[in-house]
């Protein structure tokens, strides 16, 4: 056994003038079940606070955040760039670049995170560990060859992860900008109106209406509460008597895994709770009650059977409106469930509600131009879906790895046939 501080310098010295405006990474923006850091923000260096480099590890030490996954991977600024970040993260930066992968995944190893969990000390609430602490964890005794074969072969599986968050954020742009072109912008009649050439084919372009009414909407089109489009099932408040430890008890799960569509580190699980409070993969969700840049948002689940927590709703058809078009329509209403929730903060949280739900209006259409919207963006949908649910099975595959390859109870050469495709 090695101590980590072998391997790892912690909060290595980085250069970052006080006043200097760098790229920041604040706490919300840390994923806690994924290597790579989506929000890259700019802000003035203080002069306190975290600073690190591309390679750099970044640990989340307070609670709740270390005890939820918090970390990330640094690999997206500049060549030569330093960036810096909350107070609350500890830097690592591998002495060799060719350990920086396998110190990442290291960190996300369960069994060092339950040793970094003990380490906490501090008042109730604000539990932090310190850097000193994880420098004296034991590292098994891996050669540093195979050390860069576990990094490339979890970085492999990651990377399949990220292209896939890509690819669904290409997928979600489509879909809002089409939303936004038939029944935001008008599009189709709006250049009617104005004699403009077609750009929809002969079938779809029929289906728009000549004129915009005096309400400066297609003419024959209708303004209903956001309400009315679809059935809106809150998730259920727990009560001691549900939790359970039987085998077959499903988790409960929690505004902060809906991002990853995976069950994540949840410790609850329930059982008969009824239909109603029961989802599985494909289920629409929206979160009403938290941060209104952070929790606020629509989500496709593909964490498998779940029972849905309070703060959550399950957007299901009432019979007027087709999943696609819903998720089309609460994901381009983001910023204004945002600015709702926001103008009514207490303590950094916002909510919206149905009341707020009933006074939104939404433009809606004849069942014809519904009915082609729908076959359009079912394809788009479906392979968004798909693309989550491939997401689901490369995060099991890497977390089913990496504690057998960190303790040295499975070698990169001992993968099977599978296991070496999902990470080639």
């Amino acid at each position: 056994m090695s101590k980590l501080v072998d391997l790892v310098e912690f909060n290595p010295s980085v250069r970052l003038k006080k006043g200097e405006v760098a790229p920041f990474i604040e706490m919300a923006a840390l994923p806690t079940n994924a290597r790579d850091i989506p929000q890259l923000g700019t802000r003035e260096f203080s002069g306190s606070g975290s600073k690190f480099e591309n390679g750099d590890t970044l640990f989340a030490r307070i609670t709740p955040c270390l005890e939820n996954g918090k970390g990330g991977y640094v690999s997206t600024l500049r060549p030569s760039t330093a960036g810096h970040g909350s107070t609350e993260f500890i830097v690592m930066r591998a002495r060799s670049s060719s350990d920086s992968l396998f110190v990442y995944y290291l960190t996300r190893e369960p069994e060092f995170r339950r040793f970094a969990e003990k380490q906490m000390s501090g008042t109730s609430g604000r539990q932090r560990v310190s850097w000193q602490s994880l420098a004296e964890y034991d590292v098994p005794e891996i050669l540093p060859a195979q050390r860069a074969a576990i990094g490339a072969t979890l970085g492999a599986l990651d990377d399949k992860i990220e292209l896939n968050r890509k690819m669904n954020a290409t997928l979600e742009a489509m879909a809002r900008a089409l939303f936004r072109d038939w029944f935001v912008d008008f599009g189709p009649t709006r250049a009617k109106t104005e004699g403009r050439a077609p750009y929809l084919s002969p079938d779809l372009w029929s289906l728009f209406p000549d004129r915009l009414d005096a309400e400066r909407k297609p003419e024959g089109w209708a303004y209903e509460p956001l309400l009315d489009q679809a059935e809106w099932v809150n998730g259920a408040a727990y009560k001691n008597m549900h939790f359970s430890d039987a085998p077959d008890a499903l988790p409960v799960i929690k505004i902060a895994e809906l991002k990853n569509g995976v069950t994540g580190n949840t410790q609850w699980t329930a059982t008969d709770l009824g239909a109603r409070y029961l989802i599985d993969d494909g289920e629409l969700l929206f979160s009403w009650s938290g941060n209104p840049d952070t929790s606020i948002d629509t989500f496709l689940w593909t964490g498998g059977k779940a029972w849905l927590n309070q703060h959550i709703f399950a957007v299901r058809s009432n019979g007027k409106r087709s999943k696609p078009y819903l998720h089309s329509l609460l994901k381009f209403l983001k910023p204004e469930f945002a600015e709702l929730a926001r103008n009514k903060q207490t303590t950094g949280l916002g909510h919206v509600t149905k009341a707020d739900m009933q006074r939104m209006m939404v433009c809606t259409a004849s069942p014809e131009v519904h009915s082609a919207f729908d076959r359009l963006i079912e394809p788009i949908f479906k392979q968004a879906l798909g693309l989550q649910m491939e997401t689901r099975t490369l995060s099991q595959t890497r977390d089913l790895l990496l504690p057998r390859l960190m303790s040295g109870e499975l070698r990169v050469a001992d993968l099977t046939p599978s296991e070496r495709e999902a990470a080639a």
